[in-house]
């Protein structure tokens, strides 16, 4: 691994990055075909919490915060600081203080691929927060890693500058050049939600809405009477 900081990687637009996510990670990963969903693996800190906005990487060692330290420099409003580690960690590598850095930064969260700590206090401050673990376990300062560099979460390649979306559903990573067909097909896909919406409080069903009714067959599905039923299990 190079131990290198990449200074101003070319970013997503800050304002299409906090429209991807008011949409939210489960609008734009079905909008997208399903993909960049980071895994169940990582939690938010507290519930509520939604964010859109362009990623400034981290890689550090197990257990060692100094690249968190080094990237806080690099971060500009409506970033959000992802951190991997270059092995599985779950030490808290990131808590309170650092929200405060990042949050007079104007950073919009972090996710960590490792552990959070200080949670009561990120709740309070409003700072969201996504991690694999909440865990009380400190660290040190003493291993070089990079900031600005392609990293990896939840099988999912994370480059600084793509679009990170996240909510109490999860994390979502939008390539930069990706982002303009994402914000056409999750507003597509809320359009057709909203018709789908309003449909169902009229009282239609999926089954019809989806054209399912007529394809119940070929799932090998019938339908029987409770009689007749309880006549063939008995």
């Amino acid at each position: 691994m190079r131990n290198v900081v990449v200074t101003d990687p070319p970013r997503a637009d800050t304002g299409d990055a906090e429209k991807l996510g008011g949409f939210g990670v489960a609008t734009v990963h079905e909008a997208l075909g399903r993909v960049g969903y980071l895994g169940p693996e990582l939690r938010p800190a507290w519930a509520g919490a939604r964010i859109g906005g362009t990623a400034v990487t981290v890689l550090c060692w197990p257990g060692d915060n100094l690249m968190i330290h080094v990237a806080v420099e690099q971060c500009r409003p409506g970033d959000v600081l992802v951190v991997a580690t270059n092995s599985p960690s779950t030490d808290g590598l990131f808590g309170e203080l650092f929200a405060t850095a990042l949050a007079r930064r104007g950073v919009r969260g972090v996710i960590l691929g490792c552990g959070v700590r200080d949670v009561a206090e990120l709740r309070e401050m409003g700072f969201p927060a996504w991690s694999r673990a909440v865990s009380a376990q400190g660290s040190v300062k003493a291993t070089a890693g990079a900031v600005n560099v392609p990293i990896v979460l939840g099988g999912q390649v994370i480059r600084p500058g793509d679009v990170v979306v996240a909510d109490d559903d999860g994390v979502l990573v939008v390539p930069r050049n990706d982002v303009p067909r994402a914000l056409t097909a999750a507003q597509a896909r809320i359009d057709k939600e909203s018709a789908a919406r309003a449909a169902f409080e009229q009282g239609e069903l999926g089954l019809d809405r989806y054209g399912l009714r007529n394809r119940l067959g070929e799932f090998g599905i019938e339908y029987v009477s409770h009689e007749k039923y309880a006549e063939e299990d008995a």
